[in-house]
């Protein structure tokens, strides 16, 4: 019996999502190419009270470095990195849209390939509605397991769940950017192993082709 109740308890509480006040977490990732000589700039409307989260990453492209900015509603200078390979910032959000720059006008050769995560907390979150799925709990009082321990359960392991998810994705990033790190430097290796050989090479070429010549020119000096 108390199980049935239980189950009807989770029932109305999964048609009510709207009004139950999970704890919002928006994560979004995104990856992309800046041309040498160029700037790239994004926007995130946000709202009051909410918490904006930005994590970057140069994946690929010379130094692995990049300008970055990051811009308040109001024009103001929040964040302001030059030439990093990465970065994480955490800022307490106003109404409005807020702007952050990735700037690769420095380098004039190389083109960098970013890897950013934005995280943002508390965006969705409607104070008066927290507390409507109340209503619909009367005569329940009864229960050993209480609505609202079921509800800090649930968000405990959403929120874990969700910073599990971000790990993970963080963790491609650094294996993205490693590997390209490691195929760069086969390159190079490869390259200056051919320049080596082609200089040893050559230069036995050159040996033999002197010794030729010398002992050629012993031979014609004799009566």
């Amino acid at each position: 019996m108390g199980k049935d109740i239980v189950l009807l308890l989770l029932s109305i509480y999964c048609t009510l999502q709207g009004g139950v006040g999970f704890t919002q977490s928006v994560d979004n990732d995104f990856t992309f190419s800046l041309p040498a000589g160029h700037k790239e700039c994004f926007f995130q409307p946000m709202k009051k009270d909410a918490t904006l989260e930005i994590e970057y990453q140069v994946l690929d492209g010379a130094s692995l470095d990049v300008d970055f900015t990051l811009l308040s509603p109001y024009g103001d200078v929040l964040i302001s990195e030059a030439r990093q390979s990465d970065g994480v910032h955490t800022v307490e959000t106003v109404d409005g849209d807020y702007q952050f720059c990735f700037d690769n006008t420095f380098s004039r050769m190389y083109e960098k390939v970013i890897f950013f995560e934005l995280i943002l907390d508390h965006i969705n979150e409607e104070g008066t509605d927290q507390e409507d799925w109340k209503n619909y709990i009367i005569g329940t009082d009864l229960l050993d397991m209480k609505l609202e321990d079921i509800l800090e359960t649930i968000n405990s392991v959403k929120g874990r769940l969700t910073k599990s998810v971000q790990l993970q994705t963080l963790l491609k990033a650094f294996e993205a950017r490693d590997r390209n790190i490691q195929e760069n430097n086969y390159d190079r290796v490869n390259f200056w192993s051919v320049v080596n050989l082609v200089v040893m090479v050559t230069v036995s070429v050159i040996q033999v082709y002197m010794l030729r010549n010398l002992f050629e020119d012993k031979r014609k000096s004799r009566p």
